[in-house]
């Protein structure tokens, strides 16, 4: 049987849920570790960035959602759903924050014709009673071979917003949220192997407002609800983090903004590794 790898995989980077061009799309990712596969948010696109990272859709142990705006929440049914219609037969883990419940049961509800369907012509264990969820809070998630723990975190106007940090054998793997500057951030990713952090730069922020047309408050709540970039490499500098990763990129797509604009952010307060995230980029485990 081949050794089991740990690895995190970015399965899509982009801030926000508006698509415009499939190069980068909304948030999510995998992580390998302690022989779990797990998935962090469920952004448009998460099913396909899932079967191009190679993993059998079946195979998924966990999924967390760190808050329920919908670029992060919104294909989380359906891909548990083509996780079920792919094989899936044994139970699956949900974490979610207050209000998951309820997002699946709307799903659920809305799929019954088709469940209740499959579930008399083609045999198969009913999907509504696979889903194993927990509603979580700041503290503790899940406990075991994969420590998780969360972190709330503030993004206006979301209540319920928590950063997520992943553990085992060693390994150590922080993802911000979506967050504004939060200085308690840096303490709880200490000493991470890769901090993997939203980032925004306000340059870019009238670019994107201009091109969203039905959104009149949309710049007030990206500087009330985000991160500069050189305020993350502040908190990776404090964190003491061996890689940081940039994620949930905003905005990424401005024709006026390249990755060198990113890296000079950063680099002002941070000169340690950097990555800016473009979906399908892996880290692996040091040794592996």
């Amino acid at each position: 049987m081949p050794m089991k790898r740990d690895r995190l995989v970015l399965m899509g980077t982009k801030g926000g849920p508006s698509v415009r061009r499939l190069d980068r799309m909304p948030t999510s990712s995998l992580i390998e570790i302690g022989g779990r596969k797990c998935v962090v948010d469920c952004g448009l696109g998460v099913t396909r960035g899932l079967i191009n990272a190679g993993v059998q859709l079946r195979d998924i142990d966990q999924v967390y959602i760190t808050h329920l705006h919908s670029d992060h929440v919104i294909e989380l049914g359906p891909m548990l759903h083509s996780a079920w219609t792919t094989g899936l037969d044994r139970e699956i883990s949900v974490y979610g924050p207050n209000g998951t419940a309820e997002y699946l049961g709307g799903f659920f509800s809305s799929l019954r014709f088709d469940i209740e369907l499959r579930l008399a012509d083609e045999g198969r264990p009913d999907i509504r009673d696979m889903v194993r969820l927990t509603e979580y809070r700041e503290g503790d998630v899940h406990s075991g071979d994969v420590k998780v723990s969360a972190l709330w975190v503030p993004h206006p106007p979301v209540t319920e917003c928590y950063a997520l940090k992943f553990e085992s054998g060693g390994w150590r793997v922080t993802f911000s949220s979506d967050t504004s500057r939060y200085p308690p951030l840096a303490e709880f990713a200490k000493g991470s192997d890769i901090l993997v952090h939203e980032a925004m730069l306000s340059k870019g922020v009238d670019w994107l407002v201009k091109r969203t047309t039905n959104a009149k408050r949309l710049r007030e709540h990206l500087m009330a609800s985000h991160t500069e970039a050189a305020d993350v490499g502040e908190i990776a500098k404090r964190a003491g983090v061996k890689q940081l990763v940039l994620h949930h990129l905003v905005p990424c797509d401005c024709p006026e903004i390249n990755d060198s604009d990113w890296l000079a952010e950063v680099r002002r307060t941070w000169d340690g590794n950097v990555a800016i995230g473009r979906d399908g980029m892996e880290f692996w485990r040091e040794g592996e």
